[in-house]
C-alpha cells in the first residue's frame, strides 16, 4: 500500500519561509513524477510544482517561479518542497501527488496515482 505523508505545514508572516516534506512509503520512486498541488478554500487545486524522479527535471507554476523550489532524496524516498518570500496568496492546503506511470511532469490533478492528505500553510499580511 502506497502511503504519502507531508509535514512542514503552519502559520507564518508575509515574507517567511517553510519547508515541506513529503515522504513515501510502499513504492520506491524512480520513473515517477512527483509533484506539489495546493487547494485555498473555494478555489480548485492548483499544479505548485513537479519533479521528474529519475532525470531531476523540474517545472513550476509562473504563480511560484523564482520562489518556491523542489527537491528529492532518493535515499529518503521523499520530495521537499522549499517555499520562501511566501505570500497571503499562498495561503491553502498543499499535497503532494505521486503519477504512477510516468515521468513526466504534467500539471493535471486527476493524472496522479497517489495522494498524501495535505498540509495547511498560513501565510498572514
Amino acid at each position: 500500500q502506497v502511503e504519502l505523508i507531508e509535514s512542514g505545514g503552519g502559520l507564518v508572516q508575509s515574507g517567511g519561509s517553510l519547508r515541506l516534506s513529503c515522504v513515501v512509503s510502499g513504492r520506491t520512486l524512480s520513473r515517477n513524477a512527483v509533484s506539489w498541488f495546493r487547494q485555498a478554500p473555494g478555489k480548485e487545486r492548483e499544479f505548485v510544482a513537479g519533479i521528474s524522479w529519475s532525470s531531476g527535471t523540474s517545472h513550476y507554476a509562473d504563480s511560484v517561479k523564482g520562489r518556491f523550489t523542489i527537491s528529492r532524496d532518493n535515499a529518503e524516498n521523499a520530495a521537499f518542497l522549499q517555499m520562501d518570500n511566501l505570500k497571503p496568496d499562498d495561503t491553502a492546503v498543499y499535497s503532494c501527488a505521486v503519477a504512477a506511470d510516468t515521468a513526466v511532469i504534467v500539471t493535471i490533478p486527476q493524472l496522479y496515482t497517489y495522494w498524501g492528505h495535505g498540509t495547511q500553510v498560513t501565510v498572514s499580511s
